[in-house]
């Protein structure tokens, strides 16, 4: 049996709130809703093979995004990121891959899959885990990819614009393809300038693989959706062979078309909505003794010396333990940034379990 390492255990305990899996409070959007229903018409028919219309509507949603136009041909879709990921190094077959810590276990995952050599970096606490000259020290000439999430998961730490265009050009210098996930970046408030200079800049680099996805920032997990990001026509075309053919059903593509066409109002609700509540949470946890590490997006890292997760577990609230996230240990937490009123809930059975 598959362990689950993952966030998002619900189908084995009885849990009446799950704040381990870190989606958007706001829901699906309405649109998507109707699109999802309406697609049950077309289950009798083969999907699109080339989602036409979902690049079209994706392109337009990028360009106006970054203000610059984002040429259909630089995206591919897959069954969400994960799908991505693993077409990647199946791709490029890379010997020697970096990966900053802690972070997301599925860049190992796939590592692993693709009989890849991995060098972990340790990333300092002291530095609110943001990657440094430690980084840039271990991008050698023998590294052929590196996987970094911007803003990372589960520290929610944003790079700063020169330090990613810093990254960007030692990597091209020394040779090495740079998977940039972006799956979190429409949660941050003071990430709304870094797309424009990422996706603006996507054709100055040749070596960049940008990651998203509609699962986390549309609310759609269930639906799997993701694309990949990329100006290198070669490159494309290796990754596109990895995928399997109608590797997107019709609820993901037409889904994917109704986010696309109200993403603008709609990630902005989401940025504010996430802001005030994270702000509501990080304030009720410190008061109750409760450590935020981190957190710009629509998840907080938590440490406490206190046994939460079983206590919160018996009362059927889900959180993500991370001690098994390479670089953390016993005591770190995450937890998402839901609707108000169930924060308000994971704030009251806290305090009775911090009072005990």
């Amino acid at each position: 049996m598959q362990q689950n390492i993952h966030g998002g255990d619900i189908y084995s305990r009885q849990i009446r709130l799950d704040f381990s899996v870190n989606g958007n409070p706001l829901g699906m959007p309405d649109a998507a809703v109707q699109a999802i229903h309406e697609a049950v018409q077309h289950v009798g028919e083969y999907p699109d093979i080339t989602a036409a219309a979902l690049t079209e509507a994706v392109s337009r949603m990028l360009s106006g995004e970054c203000g610059r136009e984002i040429p259909k041909e630089y995206l591919l879709f897959g069954n969400g990121a994960s799908e991505l990921f693993l077409a990647v190094v199946h791709a490029l077959k890379p010997r020697n891959i970096v990966i900053p810590v802690p972070s997301f276990y599925g860049y190992e995952y796939v590592a692993e899959a693709a009989g890849s050599h991995i060098k972990y970096v340790y990333l300092p606490e002291e530095t609110g885990f943001r990657p440094g000259r430690e980084l840039l020290q271990e991008l050698t000439a023998d590294t052929d990819m590196l996987f970094v999430a911007n803003p990372n998961n589960p520290t929610g730490q944003l790079m700063g614009r020169e330090y990613l265009q810093e990254l960007l050009e030692h990597c091209r210098q020394q040779g090495i393809t740079v998977v940039v996930d972006e799956c979190f970046i429409e949660f941050c408030e003071s990430g709304r300038e870094q797309p424009k200079f990422l996706l603006g800049e996507i054709g100055q680099y040749e070596n960049l693989l940008l990651v998203r996805a509609f699962t986390k920032s549309f609310a759609m997990p269930g639906v799997r959706l993701g694309y990949l990001v990329c100006s290198n026509a070669e490159l494309r075309e290796k990754i596109r062979r990895q995928l399997p053919e109608w590797n997107l059903s019709v609820f993901a593509q037409r889904a994917g078309i109704a986010c696309a066409e109200q993403s603008e109002q709609y990630l902005q609700d989401t940025v504010e909505y996430v802001k005030n509540e994270r702000e509501y949470l990080w304030e009720g946890l410190e008061k109750l003794g409760i450590r935020v590490v981190s957190g710009e997006v629509d998840f907080l890292l938590l440490y406490t010396t206190q046994h939460i997760y079983d206590s919160l577990l018996a009362k059927g609230i889900l959180i993500r333990n991370c001690e098994n996230f390479r670089g953390l240990g016993e005591g770190y937490y995450r937890i998402a940034v839901k609707k108000h009123e169930e924060n308000e809930v994971l704030l009251q059975e806290l305090a009775q379990i911090t009072a005990e």
